[in-house]
């Protein structure tokens, strides 16, 4: 591992733990089977809502909260207190350590359903513990992630920033705001995801800005003064074409944008903008921030929009499925070390036994055309597992700021790998299917 900027938790996230992986630990504890070694994997039955493929996002602060899972004495007190487990399951938590392998997609790729995006090596005790931890990281961030890239896709090349802290837990805004920034969009509103992940921030003034002095006048004054005449002006607090007329005497010409908050979007954009174009200002640029999701964005695509912003409906509102995935253990050594694969029948719920190793068939155009899920040896196709920690050492290149820029950049290559079919915003069949082969 290379030398980082610490952006992990500081805190334990051992009780990020549903309680029934501790009481499945004590008991495999007192069987003797916590020392086997297993393999779990994360994957999703299916894609929510119908879509055409999903992102994975959430890797590299799952790798975190996995070097950060540790049973520190407020926590075995607790524990304790509560009689969760026995004492001599505390005593052995008071050890415990990851200092297994995991392996999983890139942070950025593309998945379909039945993708082993994650396969975590260790003994059983290890493994088990993880599995809430790890699902709601990747759960969250991946939903955040698909949802974004959809918008991407609606906005044809346009910029869109993150607008949600307000719309949802404060933690999870950050975590969204990296999901959206890796899916495609181009900065945030949110501080701390700029301090800690390295995503671009922005942001001019709210409607309340205008109401607090005497005119509109005043308050674009105000805001050019601090800003400059490349600042953005929300003009719809009060009439919008008088708003725009304004804001142009204001600050001239070289306004560098107008916000609209409000209104018909697709007729209002065209007003404003031939507004703009007979005031002089031809290179104020508009952007539209109202309950933005990917189908107003594409009923925008007409319209001469420069950029959007969107909040609820990438943080998580309503249309905004959860990815789905689950954590199933698939092998794992018996009595004598050998390995035995494993698998659930149940009716819905069937699982595929064994370790995976998954590749992305591509054309000779290099058009994805076919997930591979092998068993025992890798199949043709471009590899989809990389590693992500090794012994209980997360890969340092998926961590921190560094790994957000990384995973960006692998998001935007492999989003081309996609056949035309796959941008569509409507339901439909996955991009490509699953082969287990």
């Amino acid at each position: 591992m290379s030398e980082r900027e610490p952006s992990a938790p500081t805190a334990s996230t051992a009780l990020l733990t549903d309680r029934y992986e501790l009481t499945m630990v004590d008991a495999a504890l007192k069987a003797g089977t916590a020392h086997r070694r297993s393999v779990f994997e994360v994957f999703g039955r299916s894609l929510p809502g119908e879509r055409r493929f999903g992102v994975v996002a959430g890797t590299g602060r799952a790798i975190e909260a996995i070097e950060a899972f540790r049973f520190r004495d407020a926590e075995l007190g607790w524990l304790s207190d509560n009689a969760v487990v026995s004492d001599a399951t505390l005593d052995r938590l008071s050890r415990f350590r990851f200092n297994g392998d995991v392996r999983g997609y890139a942070e950025g790729e593309l998945y379909v359903p039945g993708s082993p995006i994650l396969q975590v090596e260790g003994t059983f005790l290890e493994a088990c513990l993880l599995e809430t931890v790890v699902l709601s990281i990747l759960n969250h961030d991946s939903s955040v992630a698909t949802a974004a890239a959809r918008m991407v896709i609606a906005a044809d090349g346009r910029p869109l920033a993150e607008m949600g802290s307000r719309r949802t837990d404060a933690a999870s805004a950050v975590s969204a705001a990296r999901a959206a920034y890796i899916a495609g969009f181009g900065a945030t509103s949110n501080l701390l995801a700029g301090k800690r992940w390295g995503v671009p921030t922005m942001g001019t003034a709210a409607h309340a800005f205008t109401l607090l002095h005497g005119s509109e006048e005043e308050a674009f004054r105000a805001q050019v003064d601090a800003m400059g005449v490349g600042t953005t002006l929300l003009v719809d607090t009060y009439d919008v074409m008088e708003g725009v007329r304004t804001a142009v005497r204001v600050a001239g010409t070289g306004l560098g944008a107008v916000r609209l908050d409000s209104g018909d979007l697709p007729v209002l954009v065209g007003e404003v903008r031939a507004l703009l174009d007979s005031l002089g200002a031809t290179g104020t640029r508009i952007t539209v921030t109202n309950d933005l999701d990917e189908f107003t964005i594409a009923a925008l695509r007409a319209a001469p929009v420069d950029s959007f912003g969107v909040g609820t409906s990438v943080v998580g509102g309503s249309g905004h499925p959860a990815s789905g995935f689950v954590y199933k253990l698939v092998a794992h050594t018996d009595a004598a070390g050998g390995w035995v694969d494993v698998a659930k029948r149940s009716a819905a719920k069937a699982t595929v036994a064994g370790r995976k190793f998954p590749s992305r068939r591509l054309s000779a155009s290099g058009v994805a055309t076919a997930e591979v899920v092998a068993r025992g040896a890798l199949a043709d196709g471009r590899p989809l597992h990389v590693p992500l920690m090794v012994a209980g050492q997360a890969v340092a290149a998926h961590l921190g700021a560094a790994g957000v820029a990384r995973a960006r950049a692998h998001h935007a290559a492999v989003l081309a790998e996609l056949p035309p079919s796959a941008l569509s915003l409507g339901r439909g069949e996955p991009a490509f299917p699953t082969l287990f082969a």
